[in-house]
C-alpha cells in the first residue's frame, strides 16, 4: 500500500492547487493522509480526486474542516501497521516519550504543525512529519513524505520538490 502524506497546506494563502510534483505521486497513491492545517475544505476535495483521504484538525482548521470528516487525533491499520495522526507532537525535547504514551499501539505517529520534515525513530516510535507542501517557512523547498506499508513493513521516504505550478 502506497501512502502519500502532507501537512500544513495553509489554503488559500498557501496552497494555491495541487503542486505538480505532488500530483504525479498522488496518482499512484492508495492513500493520502493529511496531517492538518488544511484551512479550507476544497483541499481535501483536491486530494479526494487521486484516492481516499484522511485527515486529522490543526491549529489553523476550522468547523468546515471538521465537517469534512477531521478528528483531532486518529489511529488506524494499513496492512498490518498501525499508523496514528496527530497535527501538534509537541516540542522535540521528548516528542518519542509522548507519542508513545498517547498512541502506545501505534508503530508510526504522523504529524504536522512545525513545517519541518521528520523521519526518524524515537523512544521505540516511528515519527513521520512530512513538513509542509505548500509553506515550507525557513525550509529549503516543499516537501511531503511516501509511507509504504506491506504485510506489517513499512517504510518512509521524505520528498522535497521545487516551489513550482500546480497541475
Amino acid at each position: 500500500m502506497r501512502i502519500v502524506v502532507v501537512a500544513d497546506s495553509h489554503a488559500p494563502r498557501r496552497w494555491k492547487g495541487v503542486p505538480s510534483a505532488l500530483a504525479s505521486e498522488l496518482g499512484t497513491a492508495d492513500l493520502i493522509l493529511h496531517a492538518g492545517d488544511v484551512c479550507v475544505p476544497q483541499v481535501l476535495d483536491e486530494l479526494a480526486e487521486y484516492a481516499p483521504v484522511r485527515v486529522v484538525m490543526g491549529n489553523n482548521d476550522g468547523e468546515a474542516v471538521r465537517d469534512w470528516g477531521a478528528p483531532d487525533e486518529l489511529e488506524f491499520l494499513a496492512e498490518g501497521v498501525r499508523i496514528a495522526m496527530i497535527h501538534i507532537a509537541g516540542p522535540r525535547q521528548g516528542r518519542g516519550r509522548r507519542m508513545r504514551r498517547r498512541f502506545p499501539d501505534a508503530d508510526v505517529v504522523v504529524f504536522g504543525h512545525s513545517h519541518i520534515p521528520w523521519d526518524g525513530v524515537e523512544d521505540g516510535i516511528h515519527l513521520l512529519n512530512p513538513g509542509s507542501v505548500a509553506d515550507p517557512r525557513r525550509e529549503p523547498s516543499p516537501t511531503f513524505a511516501v509511507l509504504t506499508v506491506d504485510a506489517g513493513n513499512w517504510s518512509t521516504q521524505i520528498v522535497r520538490f521545487p516551489r513550482a505550478g500546480t497541475r
